[in-house]
Protein backbone atom coordinates (compact mmCIF):
# COMPACT_ATOMS: atom_id res chain seq x y z
CA UNK A 1 0.00 0.00 0.00
CA UNK A 2 1.55 3.33 0.88
CA UNK A 3 3.69 4.52 3.78
CA UNK A 4 1.04 4.11 6.48
CA UNK A 5 1.54 1.92 9.48
CA UNK A 6 -1.67 0.05 10.22
CA UNK A 7 0.14 -1.82 13.01
CA UNK A 8 0.42 1.42 14.97
CA UNK A 9 -2.90 3.16 14.29
CA UNK A 10 -2.30 5.73 17.03
CA UNK A 11 0.65 7.28 15.12
CA UNK A 12 0.00 10.86 14.07
CA UNK A 13 -0.75 11.41 10.38
CA UNK A 14 1.30 13.86 8.30
CA UNK A 15 0.10 16.19 5.54
CA UNK A 16 1.66 13.78 3.03
CA UNK A 17 -0.28 10.83 4.51
CA UNK A 18 -3.54 12.77 4.18
CA UNK A 19 -2.72 13.84 0.61
CA UNK A 20 -1.97 10.24 -0.44
CA UNK A 21 -5.25 8.96 1.03
CA UNK A 22 -7.20 11.74 -0.72
CA UNK A 23 -5.54 10.78 -4.01
CA UNK A 24 -6.46 7.10 -3.47
CA UNK A 25 -10.05 8.08 -2.70
CA UNK A 26 -10.25 10.19 -5.86
CA UNK A 27 -9.00 7.26 -7.94
CA UNK A 28 -11.61 5.00 -6.32
CA UNK A 29 -14.31 7.58 -7.06
CA UNK A 30 -13.17 7.83 -10.67
CA UNK A 31 -13.23 4.03 -10.97
CA UNK A 32 -16.83 3.96 -9.69
CA UNK A 33 -15.94 2.26 -6.40
CA UNK A 34 -17.35 5.17 -4.39
CA UNK A 35 -20.43 7.28 -4.99
CA UNK A 36 -19.94 11.03 -5.18
CA UNK A 37 -21.44 11.37 -1.68
CA UNK A 38 -19.12 8.69 -0.25
CA UNK A 39 -16.14 10.32 -1.95
CA UNK A 40 -16.98 13.77 -0.59
CA UNK A 41 -17.52 12.43 2.93
CA UNK A 42 -14.29 10.39 2.97
CA UNK A 43 -12.19 13.22 1.54
CA UNK A 44 -13.49 15.58 4.24
CA UNK A 45 -12.69 13.00 6.93
CA UNK A 46 -9.21 12.37 5.45
CA UNK A 47 -8.36 16.06 5.52
CA UNK A 48 -9.07 16.31 9.26
CA UNK A 49 -7.73 12.88 10.28
CA UNK A 50 -5.28 12.98 13.16
CA UNK A 51 -3.95 9.40 13.14
CA UNK A 52 -2.80 6.67 10.76
CA UNK A 53 -5.67 4.49 12.00
CA UNK A 54 -8.29 7.05 10.96
CA UNK A 55 -6.76 7.23 7.48
CA UNK A 56 -6.45 3.46 7.12
CA UNK A 57 -10.15 3.05 7.93
CA UNK A 58 -11.07 5.32 5.01
CA UNK A 59 -9.42 3.01 2.45
CA UNK A 60 -9.82 -0.37 4.21
CA UNK A 61 -12.68 -1.51 1.94
CA UNK A 62 -10.83 -0.63 -1.28
CA UNK A 63 -8.78 -3.30 -3.10
CA UNK A 64 -5.03 -2.92 -2.68
CA UNK A 65 -4.48 -2.90 -6.45
CA UNK A 66 -6.68 0.20 -6.71
CA UNK A 67 -4.09 2.06 -4.66
CA UNK A 68 -1.01 1.38 -6.74
CA UNK A 69 -0.19 2.06 -10.35
CA UNK A 70 1.72 -0.31 -12.59
CA UNK A 71 5.34 0.47 -13.37
CA UNK A 72 6.01 2.48 -16.50
CA UNK A 73 8.69 1.45 -18.99
CA UNK A 74 9.76 3.90 -21.70
CA UNK A 75 11.95 2.31 -24.38
CA UNK A 76 12.25 4.50 -27.41
CA UNK A 77 14.71 5.61 -30.06
CA UNK A 78 14.09 9.13 -31.37
CA UNK A 79 11.02 11.30 -31.04
CA UNK A 80 9.23 12.21 -27.85
CA UNK A 81 7.29 10.46 -25.08
CA UNK A 82 5.12 12.26 -22.52
CA UNK A 83 2.95 11.56 -19.50
CA UNK A 84 0.82 14.53 -18.40
CA UNK A 85 -2.64 15.41 -17.18
CA UNK A 86 -4.46 13.19 -14.67
CA UNK A 87 -2.32 10.05 -14.29
CA UNK A 88 -1.43 7.82 -11.34
CA UNK A 89 2.24 7.91 -10.40
CA UNK A 90 3.71 4.42 -9.94
CA UNK A 91 6.55 3.53 -7.58
CA UNK A 92 8.94 2.86 -10.48
CA UNK A 93 9.61 4.22 -13.98
CA UNK A 94 12.27 2.88 -16.32
CA UNK A 95 13.56 5.19 -19.08
CA UNK A 96 15.80 3.60 -21.75
CA UNK A 97 16.06 6.01 -24.66
CA UNK A 98 18.34 7.28 -27.41
CA UNK A 99 17.84 10.67 -29.04
CA UNK A 100 14.48 11.06 -27.31
CA UNK A 101 12.76 13.70 -25.19
CA UNK A 102 10.78 12.30 -22.24
CA UNK A 103 8.42 14.56 -20.28
CA UNK A 104 6.89 13.62 -16.93
CA UNK A 105 4.41 16.28 -15.79
CA UNK A 106 3.37 15.91 -12.13
CA UNK A 107 1.14 19.03 -12.08
CA UNK A 108 -2.15 17.07 -12.06
CA UNK A 109 -0.75 13.62 -11.26
CA UNK A 110 -2.27 11.42 -8.56
CA UNK A 111 0.43 10.55 -6.04
CA UNK A 112 -0.25 7.40 -4.01
CA UNK A 113 3.28 6.66 -2.79
CA UNK A 114 5.87 8.83 -1.08
CA UNK A 115 8.72 7.72 -3.36
CA UNK A 116 9.16 7.30 -7.10
CA UNK A 117 12.32 5.69 -8.46
CA UNK A 118 13.26 6.53 -12.03
CA UNK A 119 15.91 4.24 -13.53
CA UNK A 120 17.38 6.14 -16.46
CA UNK A 121 19.65 4.96 -19.26
CA UNK A 122 19.62 7.85 -21.72
CA UNK A 123 21.84 8.79 -24.66
CA UNK A 124 21.58 12.12 -26.47
CA UNK A 125 18.24 12.95 -24.95
CA UNK A 126 16.37 15.05 -22.46
CA UNK A 127 14.26 14.16 -19.42
CA UNK A 128 11.91 17.00 -18.48
CA UNK A 129 10.30 16.72 -15.04
CA UNK A 130 7.52 19.23 -14.36
CA UNK A 131 7.18 19.36 -10.59
CA UNK A 132 4.36 20.58 -8.41
CA UNK A 133 4.72 21.99 -4.87
CA UNK A 134 5.87 19.37 -2.37
CA UNK A 135 7.93 17.33 -4.83
CA UNK A 136 11.66 16.81 -4.29
CA UNK A 137 14.15 15.40 -6.78
CA UNK A 138 17.24 13.44 -5.67
CA UNK A 139 19.95 13.09 -8.34
CA UNK A 140 22.78 11.83 -6.12
CA UNK A 141 22.74 8.34 -7.73
CA UNK A 142 22.76 9.64 -11.30
CA UNK A 143 25.99 9.12 -13.28
CA UNK A 144 26.59 11.87 -15.82
CA UNK A 145 28.87 11.62 -18.86
CA UNK A 146 28.93 14.89 -20.79
CA UNK A 147 25.50 15.50 -19.30
CA UNK A 148 23.87 17.93 -16.91
CA UNK A 149 21.04 18.42 -14.45
CA UNK A 150 19.22 21.75 -14.47
CA UNK A 151 17.07 22.37 -11.39
CA UNK A 152 14.25 24.90 -11.12
CA UNK A 153 15.52 25.76 -7.63
CA UNK A 154 18.08 24.47 -5.19
CA UNK A 155 15.72 24.83 -2.24
CA UNK A 156 15.28 21.64 -0.24
CA UNK A 157 11.67 20.56 0.16
CA UNK A 158 10.97 19.78 3.82
CA UNK A 159 8.76 16.69 4.25
CA UNK A 160 7.99 16.24 0.53
CA UNK A 161 4.78 14.46 -0.47
CA UNK A 162 6.76 12.84 -3.30
CA UNK A 163 10.50 12.19 -3.48
CA UNK A 164 11.74 11.35 -6.98
CA UNK A 165 14.96 9.31 -6.93
CA UNK A 166 16.82 9.47 -10.24
CA UNK A 167 19.20 6.54 -10.67
CA UNK A 168 21.23 5.45 -13.68
CA UNK A 169 23.38 6.84 -16.47
CA UNK A 170 23.06 9.79 -18.79
CA UNK A 171 25.39 10.15 -21.77
CA UNK A 172 25.22 13.44 -23.65
CA UNK A 173 21.81 13.97 -22.07
CA UNK A 174 20.07 16.44 -19.80
CA UNK A 175 17.61 16.36 -16.92
CA UNK A 176 15.56 19.54 -16.61
CA UNK A 177 13.22 20.33 -13.73
CA UNK A 178 10.48 22.81 -14.59
CA UNK A 179 7.74 24.44 -12.57
CA UNK A 180 4.18 24.63 -13.98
Amino acid sequence: MFAMSTNLPELRASHGDRDRVVDVLRIAGGDGRLTSEELEDRVERALVAQTQGELAALVADLPADAMTAEDIVVEQRGGAWSRAGHWTVPRHITVRTKMCRVTLDFTDAVITSGTLRIDADMEHGKLVIVTAPGIAIDTDQLHLTYSQVKRASDDAVPDPRLRIQLVGTLQHAKVVEQRP
